[in-house]
């Protein structure tokens, strides 16, 4: 089989986890009566505040702990001819032939933003706010192959690394410890990756592609 054109995937960047924090102690009442967009929830110790530019909830403690998810986008992995075997993908990849071309750090800028929006908007209603403490904690991304995989076949070529138990979830789970990331791959071509940063998971998809490719199935 002949090396196929290059392909050009979509990842796309489903949440972004941040957190920072205020460095004060924070009173969730006031916040409830004076902010914009909040949620007060006494009942759980916490306010809701969303933003619209970026898209962005936050969860936040009196003890000045802020919780920010959202900060999605979408990117893109660009990889080289794509190999039929995973010696050739291999051989591929020391050729730089997979390239991820990504502005890796977008989400995660956009987090940032939204977090030194929040603490402004803090700041506004009378709290003396220092925003300190900011990192990215967690990111959820999905991607879509152009083609569709025997699980089975992987997991059995990918073991220990691989798992599929049918019975409990319809995916299999491949975990790249160097990577800290973790990868569920569906039938239907579908991942879902979740790592630390945006960085991780871009590299856990040009880690795992031709593992995948090896694995699809052919059209009849």
């Amino acid at each position: 089989m002949e090396p196929s054109n290059d392909v050009a995937l979509d990842i796309i960047v489903t949440n972004v986890v941040s957190v920072f924090r205020t460095r004060c102690h924070l009173n969730l009442r006031t916040i409830g009566l004076e902010g914009n967009n909040v949620i007060y929830k006494p009942e759980v110790g916490k306010v809701l505040m969303k933003l619209r530019k970026p898209r962005i909830t936050a969860s936040i403690w009196s003890s000045g702990k802020i919780i920010c998810t959202g900060a999605t986008r979408s990117l893109k992995y660009t990889g080289g001819s794509v190999c039929p075997t995973a010696l050739e993908a291999e051989q591929a990849a020391h050729q730089d032939m997979l390239r991820v071309m990504l502005f890796f750090s977008c989400s995660e800028d956009e987090a940032k933003i939204g977090a030194r929006r929040l603490a402004r908007c803090l700041q506004k209603i009378g709290f003396k706010v220092r925003f300190s403490d900011f990192k990215v904690v967690n990111v959820l991304a999905v991607c879509s192959m152009p083609f569709q995989i025997r699980l089975i076949e992987f997991t059995k070529n990918n073991r220990p690394i691989a798992s599929y138990e049918p019975e409990i979830h319809p995916a299999a789970t491949y975990r790249i410890k160097t990577l800290r990331t973790t990868v569920q791959v569906f039938s239907t071509g579908s991942i879902t990756v979740t790592g630390p940063n945006v960085q991780s998971v871009a590299s856990a998809v040009e880690y795992i592609y031709p593992l995948l490719f090896e694995c699809r199935k052919t059209l009849v």
